[in-house]
C-alpha cells in the first residue's frame, strides 16, 4: 500500500468505539424500521402474486371501456325475468337486459352482450371475455373468493317448482323425502344450498342443453329449485306448474353485479351505477316492468 492509499484509508477509518456505537444504533433503530416496512409490504405482494400475470392493472377495465366505446356484459340468456332471449325473435328481455342498456348509456358505450352461465361466470370474467356480469348473480362466499361484487340490487329466497299432478311433492315438507328427485341448475347458488340441506332426497344437477323444466315435464325429477324471478315467469307462461314456497325464509340471498377483482376503479364505477339507479328510479321501473318489485334491495 502506498503512502497515498494509507492516508486515504486513514481518513475513512471509523474509530473502534464509534463503530460499536454505530452498529448498536443500526440494530436498535434502523433494523426494526426496515423489518416493519417489509412486513407492511407482504400483503401487497401477496395480493399482486394472487392476481397472477394476466391480472389487469388498476383502472384498466374502465380505460378499456372508455377507449373502445364498448361495454361487454356477460348474461345468461335463459334467465326468465333477468336476461331471457326469445328463441324465435332473438329479443333479449328482463330487468338486466334493461339495466345493462342503462349502464352502457351512462358510460357512453356501445352495449355488447356475451352469452355466459353460472358455471362459466368466473372464467369469463377473469379471462376478460366480458367486463361485468349482469344477470342477478348471487353473492356467495365461494364466488367472493374469486370475484368482486357490487352492492345488492335484488334479493331472493329459494322456491320449488313441481307439476300440479305430481303426487310426491305437494308442500315444502314433501321435498326432502326418500325417493324424491330434486333438480337444480348446475352452478347456481341453489346447488351448494340444497346439497347442504337435503338429508333424504336425491339431488340432480341439470346443465345445458337439458333444462329443469324439460326434466320435470319428462318425469325424471319431482321438483326443481329456483328463485323468485325464474318462478314468476314460469308460472306466467305455463299452466301445468305449481309453486312450492317455503313456510318461512329458507335461504334469502342478495344479488349483485360481478366483476374481476383486478380493477377497483371499475368496481367503484359499477357501485356508483347501482346507487344511481336506486336513487333515480331506474331500478324500480325495470323491476316493475318484469314483475320483480317484491325483491328489489333497499
Amino acid at each position: 500500500m502506498t503512502m497515498h492509499t494509507q492516508a486515504a484509508a486513514g481518513r475513512w477509518q471509523i474509530p473502534s468505539g464509534n463503530a460499536a456505537r454505530l452498529s448498536a444504533l443500526v440494530r436498535a433503530v434502523v433494523l426494526p424500521v426496515v423489518q416493519a416496512l417489509l412486513l407492511a409490504l407482504v400483503p401487497v405482494w401477496v395480493a399482486v402474486l394472487a392476481m397472477g400475470p394476466g391480472a389487469a392493472r388498476a383502472g384498466e377495465v374502465l380505460d378499456r371501456v372508455a377507449s373502445s366505446h364498448t361495454l361487454k356484459v356477460c348474461i345468461w340468456p335463459d334467465y326468465y325475468g333477468i336476461t331471457y332471449r326469445d328463441a324465435r325473435t332473438g329479443r333479449l328481455t328482463g330487468i338486466d337486459a334493461e339495466l345493462s342498456a342503462e349502464l352502457a348509456k351512462d358510460l357512453g358505450a356501445r352495449l355488447q352482450h356475451v352469452d355466459s352461465s353460472f358455471s362459466r361466470l368466473v372464467p369469463d370474467l377473469l379471462e376478460s371475455r366480458c367486463d361485468v356480469a349482469m344477470f342477478a348473480v348471487g353473492i356467495l362466499p365461494q364466488r367472493q373468493q374469486q370475484l368482486r361484487f357490487t352492492q345488492p340490487y335484488l334479493s331472493s329466497d329459494i322456491y320449488g317448482i313441481t307439476t300440479k299432478s305430481n303426487p310426491a311433492v305437494r308442500s315444502w315438507a314433501d321435498i326432502d323425502q326418500p325417493g324424491v328427485q330434486v333438480a337444480v341448475q348446475r352452478g347456481t347458488f341453489m346447488e351448494p344450498v340444497m346439497r347442504e340441506s337435503l338429508r333424504h332426497a336425491h339431488l340432480v344437477l341439470v346443465e345445458p342443453p337439458q333444462t329443469r323444466e324439460k326434466e320435470l315435464m319428462a318425469g325424471r325429477v319431482d321438483v326443481f329449485m329456483t328463485d323468485y324471478p325464474y318462478s314468476r315467469k314460469l308460472l306466467d307462461s305455463s299452466d301445468w306448474m305449481q309453486l312450492i314456497a317455503p313456510p318461512k325464509p329458507f335461504h334469502v340471498l342478495p344479488y349483485g353485479y360481478a366483476a374481476s377483482p383486478a380493477d377497483a376503479q371499475w368496481l367503484a364505477r359499477l357501485n356508483q351505477f347501482v346507487s344511481d339507479i336506486k336513487r333515480d328510479g331506474r331500478l324500480a321501473r325495470a323491476a316493475r316492468h318484469n314483475g320483480l318489485t317484491a325483491i328489489v334491495a333497499p
